[in-house]
């Protein structure tokens, strides 16, 4: 049985994602917001997210809402935009009033939709993301004149998660996934994956400046801090402590989170659906 934690503040944030991806944006947190500390959880038992059903995404969400709900997490950050656009609501109803949960999509959109120069917007993230079509939805409910153009690109997620990036396997599925007719003409990109931080540089290479990539990442990070602030649950302790869990688990794997997390990370393996 959990201690309960008698100032709400000094609670832990609760992050989850089906693998690894959902680091850059605890990183991004951890960056900003130094002082809070951060229950971690990553389900590469199930990973990718992206081609699995809704009714799969949802279980397997609910499970680890459960989780990091019963290690007392003031806030729950959807670190995936496959989990935030099929399965957001279900999260808050497990949630209630708990926890404070957080999507990475309604963020992104809010700021995107708030860049008046922008015309033509482009999205890649998974199967599941773009079948969704929740951006264009999202971002034509705030900017009906705004044209948003999405592509699945499906191989970009396992391909960073076997480290596959900044080579040239990575640039030539990369360059053919922009080429596509799809993203033609566009002024901006949506990275609507959080593994795709990784290959930002590379995607900025590509567009050589001719269209904005846009960090989803830190977007998301401002508006943790924002809400934190808003409900008054902004840790002023100075000693964070931070825990990262798996559902299964290689050393490769653990090496590999450290380019998503800066500094070294200790990953431990909790298997949910034993």
């Amino acid at each position: 049985m959990a201690v309960k934690i008698k100032d709400p503040a000094s609670r832990p944030l609760g992050i989850f994602d089906s693998g690894i991806g959902g680091l850059t944006v605890a990183n991004a947190v951890h960056q900003l917001l130094p002082q809070e500390s951060i229950v971690y959880f990553g389900d590469t038992a199930h990973l990718p997210y992206g081609d699995k059903s809704p009714d799969a995404i949802r279980k397997w969400s609910a499970t680890i809402t459960e989780f990091l709900l019963s290690h007392q997490c003031k806030m729950i950050i959807i670190a995936c935009n496959t989990i935030s656009s099929v399965a957001f609501e279900h999260v808050k109803k497990i949630a209630g009033k708990q926890a404070i949960i957080v999507n990475v999509i309604d963020p992104v959109v809010d700021y995107i939709s708030a860049q008046a120069s922008l015309k033509h917007v482009g999205v890649i993230g998974t199967k599941a993301t773009i079948r969704s079509n929740v951006y264009e939805t999202k971002l034509q409910e705030k900017r009906k004149k705004l044209a948003v153009s999405s592509l699945a690109t499906p191989l970009l997620a396992p391909m960073i998660e076997e480290g596959f990036f900044n080579n040239k396997i990575s640039k030539t599925i990369i360059n053919d996934y922009l080429s596509r007719p799809k993203l033609k003409n566009i002024d901006s990109l949506v990275l609507a994956c959080t593994h795709y931080p990784l290959i930002r540089q590379e995607i900025e290479q590509y567009y050589k400046g001719k269209a904005i990539i846009f960090d989803t990442a830190q977007i998301v990070a401002h508006h943790v801090e924002l809400l934190l602030h808003e409900h008054n649950l902004l840790d002023a302790g100075k000693k964070p402590k931070h825990r990262f869990y798996v559902s299964d688990f290689t050393p490769a794997f653990e090496q590999s989170t450290r380019l998503f997390f800066k500094g070294k990370i200790v990953l431990e393996k909790k298997d949910l659906w034993k």
